[in-house]
């Protein structure tokens, strides 16, 4: 049972929604969530059959509005080079559905929400998430929608380990999975820099063991600290020489500084500084400092092999879903490897799976920037598909 609420948001094709499930949804860490709210983005419309339903799954700091322009920043969608008119995602063929993730915070159920048992914002007594129990709050969502099947679901980075848990959970429910710049399983080096971070917040005064939501009197310097740690691993040492190099601010002149801009002191000298300050600011205005903390535990305990005694092409046994998997040449954070992994479980389950390498100098934010080449790899899966 549901209630659920519609409005038009400002998007030129999409429409904001909202919905209370009543659950209750059980976890993997052995609680239950109820009543669960998710928000969520559609585009275009369902077919009488209603087997053209496509999700799309965000990555960590992402939200619903992957198509449409966000409600706090202004920003036009985290996606529109994919998901429009006329390109690989289009709502002119597909129902595109987006959800944010629950834990995250931007309408779904998680920390900053109400708990129903307080009357407060639940704050670090939300329970501790799985990826998978975001993708249980999904399927919760599609039953709630009357839709059995997605055509597709597609993600990139924490968002492809959603899509490639779909078919793992569901492997009646997916008849496609698209997984971008991701992984099945994160590694000590990823689990390292989310710690790194989740240290930031906890160590920021404000931050008061989550219970800053009253005062509204949040742990900003933890939190944009956090983001700028992370969004080192998103690009690539040859983008960053590239786009920054050793190039210090323009300074105009100002008291203090050497004639070639150096202050000698602790200011933002270089312009890689000055962008990751920027980033870390930036990011605080549209995001909460609990929800960071959730996201990134559920990412580190995220493995796929691990319920199927390690070997993880026994996940994928029985699936008749298509898999279609890209990386890129310059991604560290979920190197190629760590697809071709993915590759090797699928072929020896017996999984129909391709798999491409793509050359960028951006690192792992390249499936969020202009890649002509992946967007045909995606246009070619999606309408191989609708074609069967």
């Amino acid at each position: 049972m549901a209630s659920a609420s519609a409005s038009h948001s400002d998007a030129r094709f999409g429409l904001d929604r909202r919905v209370t499930l009543l659950g209750p949804l059980p976890l993997d860490c052995g609680a239950a969530l109820a009543p669960v709210e998710i928000a969520y983005e559609t585009y275009g419309s369902l077919n009488a059959d209603k087997s053209n339903a496509v999700l799309i799954c965000h990555a960590l700091t992402g939200d619903q509005y992957v198509a449409s322009s966000h409600p706090i920043t202004g920003k036009p969608g985290w996606w529109m080079r994919l998901v429009g008119t006329g390109k690989p995602v289009d709502p002119a063929r597909d129902f595109i559905i987006c959800a944010n993730v629950i834990g995250s915070c931007m309408g779904s159920s998680g920390p900053a929400t109400v708990n129903p048992a307080t009357g407060t914002p639940w704050g670090m007594d939300f329970p501790v998430l799985s990826i998978a129990d975001m993708v249980r709050a999904q399927a919760l969502l599609f039953d709630y929608l009357g839709i059995g099947t997605l055509a597709a679901v597609i993600g990139g980075s924490m968002g492809g380990m959603q899509a490639l848990s779909w078919p793992v959970l569901y492997p009646d429910r997916v008849r496609a999975a698209l997984v971008i710049a991701s992984t099945a399983r994160h590694s000590a080096q990823n689990i390292a820099f989310h710690e790194v971070g989740r240290q930031a917040i906890m160590a920021d005064p404000r931050w008061r063991k989550g219970a800053y939501y009253a005062d509204g009197d949040v742990p900003a310097s933890g939190l944009a600290v956090a983001r700028m740690a992370a969004h080192i691993t998103y690009l690539s040492e040859a983008g960053l020489t590239e786009k920054f190099g050793r190039r210090l601010q323009a300074r105009d002149g100002a008291a203090g500084a050497d004639c070639d801009g150096s202050s000698f002191g602790f200011d933002a000298d270089f312009q890689i500084q000055s962008y990751l300050r920027h980033q870390g600011i930036s990011f605080v205005d549209r995001f909460d400092a609990n929800s960071y903390l959730y996201i990134t535990r559920a990412m580190d305990y995220y493995d796929l092999a691990q319920p199927h005694d390690g070997v993880l092409a026994r996940a994928f046994m029985g699936t008749k879903t298509r898999f279609c998997l890209i990386s890129f040449d310059t991604d560290w954070l979920y190197p190629t490897a760590e697809s071709r992994r993915i590759v090797h479980a699928l072929n020896a389950a017996g999984a129909e799976a391709s798999f491409v390498e793509l050359s960028s100098p951006f690192g792992h934010d390249a499936f969020l920037l202009e890649c002509p080449e992946m967007n045909r790899i995606v246009d070619g899966f999606l309408r191989a598909g609708a074609n069967r």
